[in-house]
């Protein structure tokens, strides 16, 4: 081998094998920095993932010396997002959004701003891009310098803290405690200071829920507008502060109540009752629940603060409960608070192991007092379940009309106990077969305005009704007649009242 051309060869491996440990050393710098350090760059540091911005405890972006500030446009807020197409898309249309919002007088660049549930911060972003430097978001995972950890209904800030408060995406659609939500909101808003929020529901019963939700703010005006996708429409609902909360209406607090137009509309919209009494209405009634149209089919039912069933007569807990609520209702996959009221103590065993699920092991009634309820066994039945008769109730002193065994059960006030229990920020849907009592029941929720605070009645009216085994031939159980029913029912819809006809 040539002397020289051997030099050559050993000097240019040298020159590469310094080269690759020059770079391993950068690369090695690199991942130190991203994996280690990228939440928390020093100012001045050529590696720094991120630009010379510090981070104070609050988790705000700021410049050494200067107060709150924002990120500058070169800096790089997600290693992957900002990067595609779609980051830069959703970035413009939220430019968009808040320019607007800052024409309208609802934000400004010297508002302290926050942005919840945004997992990568672009709405963040697009707040900095204006002018808006105090900005910050909040998400279960933290992509510092823009998102630190929190959750929507648990922030992690100080009471009257931010000017503007924004939920964009239609993220607060897919919130899971959102009463819990706007309490926080409520908290760390500022007096004056603004919310807005962007959701797809259309309807005036989500509207009007979301509305009712904010105690603390006033609305001050919505508008739909193109989402970023241009193909989907989002409504923007922009509320304000007061400075005096408004008094707490979880409770009805009047005797006295109206069903709101929007929930007249939606009565409207009910399947018709069936006018002409039927000769087999254990066939018709039966059917009938083809043509029922739910509550939650029609409508958006996210913005409640709870979602409660209440069973008045549950019987045993497969009887509806387990048989339809749960297999058949539209739930739009919330969980139900499910209260089962049964006097008859034969099936009160079945709830003990039930979870989700509270027995009132007494019989709805007009006031609290004891009552005598109607035991009926079928003669040679050994399951209870399937033999044991539906019982009445009556006051012990007026026991009359009642035939057979008896037990003495207590009673209590239905319609106080619903005033204590739910609030008109709650989603209430309300099952009853109560064995004829429901015309004494019914009347006394209207009285005492807690009709009101129940959105959807499935009613078993009952009546003298044709009998199975002898046609032609009338139950002589109940007095009432089929056109009481009737209007029983037609009372409660001119009300406003959602009600279906049940068996």
């Amino acid at each position: 081998m040539d002397p020289y051309t051997g030099k050559r060869s050993f000097f240019r491996n040298f020159i590469v094998r310094f080269l690759l440990f020059c770079l391993l050393l950068v690369g090695v710098r690199f991942v130190y920095v991203i994996t280690i350090r990228g939440e928390s760059c020093d100012a001045g540091d050529e590696f720094c993932f991120f630009s010379s911005k510090l981070i104070d405890g609050n988790g705000f972006v700021t410049s050494a010396g200067v107060g709150h500030a924002g990120v500058s446009s070169s800096a790089t807020l997600h290693p992957v997002s900002e990067t595609t197409p779609e980051f830069h898309k959703r970035v413009m249309f939220y430019i968009t959004v808040f320019q607007d919002l800052i024409v309208d007088g609802v934000l400004s660049t010297k508002s302290k701003a926050l942005c919840v549930e945004t997992p990568i911060g672009d709405d963040v972003y697009a707040l900095k891009e204006i002018g808006v430097d105090d900005a910050i978001g909040i998400y279960k995972k933290a992509v510092k310098p823009l998102v630190v950890k929190g959750l929507a209904f648990h922030q992690p800030f100080d009471d009257n803290v931010f000017d503007f408060v924004f939920s964009g995406g239609g993220r607060l659609d897919r919130m899971e405690k959102t009463g819990e939500f706007a309490k926080e909101v409520c908290r760390t808003l500022k007096p004056e200071g603004y919310f807005v929020v962007h959701t797809s529901s259309n309807d005036t019963y989500s509207f009007n829920s979301f509305i009712g939700l904010f105690n603390c703010c006033k609305f001050i005006h919505s508008r739909r507008i193109d989402a970023f996708d241009s193909v989907s429409a989002i409504h923007e609902i922009v509320m304000k502060k007061e400075n005096v909360i408004k008094r707490n209406t979880d409770q009805v607090l009047s005797n006295k109540c109206s069903v709101p137009g929007y929930k007249q509309e939606l009565v409207k919209k009910a399947e018709p009752l069936i006018a002409k009494e039927p000769l087999k209405p254990w066939i018709t009634l039966k059917k009938n629940i083809q043509n029922v149209k739910y509550l939650p089919s029609m409508v958006d039912i996210n913005f409640k603060q709870r979602y409660v069933y209440i069973d008045v007569g549950s019987r045993s807990y497969g009887s509806s409960i387990a048989s339809w609520f749960k297999k058949q209702y539209p739930k739009q996959n919330k969980t139900f608070d499910i209260y089962a009221i049964e006097a008859d103590k034969h099936f009160h065993d079945q709830y003990k192991l039930k979870k989700g699920v509270t027995l009132l092991p007494y019989a709805a009634w007009v006031k609290n007092e004891t009552l005598v309820f109607e035991i009926n066994q079928t003669p040679g039945d050994e399951n209870v379940e399937q033999g044991r008769g539906m019982g009445r109730i009556q006051p012990v002193k007026s026991g009359g009309g009642i035939v057979g065994s008896v037990d003495e059960i207590q009673g209590f006030d239905f319609a106080e106990w619903l005033k204590n229990t739910v609030s008109e920020k709650d989603f209430v849907v309300m099952k009853m077969d109560i064995e004829g009592t429901e015309f004494d029941l019914i009347p006394r929720l209207i009285e005492t305005g807690a009709i009101c605070l129940i959105d959807e009645v499935f009613l078993e009216c009952h009546y003298n009704r044709w009998q199975k085994c002898c046609p032609g031939i009338r139950s002589p159980k109940y007095q009432k007649t089929y056109g009481q029913c009737l209007d029983l029912f037609k009372s409660l819809r001119q009300r406003g009242v959602l009600v279906h006809q049940w068996w």
